[in-house]
């Protein structure tokens, strides 16, 4: 699918998943810097609601964000920061996990070499910030899923949209943000546009009725490290933004609620 830079997009796919939904909006804008993707970043803000506290427990509405400028400097490059710490420590309902070995923020000015310099020094010619001055990658590998939970509990959850700023998106494509329902069924496929040096911004809503459970992030074609050459699109993220989180029904709720369901098409059946 094409998308249109700085411009809001309807689509409808063709899914696994059971029962019929309607067309996720696709929210998608680049440009050179963060003023070409802030009007977009903001539509997606306004349709997925108020912007909630990071405290545990669920709202009933609203969204959450993660920015990564709060993590610690001692959770922040060179070191590894815990999957769980939008979890745990700041509770925003988000436990990250990859094939690769880990994840990084990067480092606030002073401390250490910033925008991931300290794994390639040519890093932060290339990379720029949506909002200063941290990013975050998945380590060893360029795929990262984002799990959703209850803020603050091990409470499986699932959301109804999801947004990412990426930075130095190359090649179409090739960055993605893949959703899951909570039967892993895929609920589809959404590529973010191009911005060489520059940012992207790619948010997806679902309005139908769909439920997400999680999020598989594609970063570029290979993982932060190695020099950026020939076909290489290394590719990092910055703010997270994502429709506030809520528990997903026990297996016995969700069969009462199919046999309610149930009952109410024979009885419209009926009359």
């Amino acid at each position: 699918m094409k998308l249109a830079k700085g411009s809001i997009l309807f689509a409808s796919f063709l899914m696994g998943a059971p029962g019929c939904y309607g067309a996720p909006v696709i929210f998608a804008a680049s440009g050179a810097n963060p003023a070409a993707v802030q009007a977009t970043v903001d539509f997606f803000r306004t349709a997925v609601g108020t912007l909630n506290p990071n405290v545990a427990g669920s709202f009933a509405s609203g969204r959450r964000e993660i920015n990564w400028d709060g993590v610690p400097d001692s959770l922040a490059a060179p070191n590894n920061l815990p999957a769980n710490f939008f979890n745990v420590n700041s509770p925003r309902g988000a436990v990250f996990s990859t094939p690769g070995s880990g994840f990084q923020v990067s480092a606030n000015a002073g401390v250490a070499a910033i925008k991931f310099d300290n794994l390639n020094p040519t890093y932060s010619a290339s990379f720029q910030t949506f909002s200063a001055q941290r990013l975050f990658t998945a380590f060893g590998s360029n795929i990262l899923d984002v799990n959703f939970f209850v803020p603050g509990s091990a409470t499986l959850a699932t959301t109804s949209a999801f947004g990412s700023i990426f930075t130095d998106v190359d090649i179409a494509n090739t960055t993605s943000l893949q959703f899951f329902d909570a039967s892993n069924n895929s609920l589809g496929t959404f590529f973010a546009p191009t911005a060489n040096n520059g940012l992207s911004f790619l948010g997806i809503q679902f309005s139908a009725g769909e439920r997400v459970s999680r999020v598989r992030i594609i970063s570029g074609n290979t993982a932060v490290g190695p020099t950026e050459a020939g076909a290489a699109d290394i590719v990092v993220m910055d703010d997270f933004i994502y429709a506030e989180t809520s528990g997903v029904p026990e297996p016995a709720t969700w069969l009462l609620m199919s046999a309610g369901l149930g009952i109410a098409g024979f009885m419209r059946k009926r009359h």
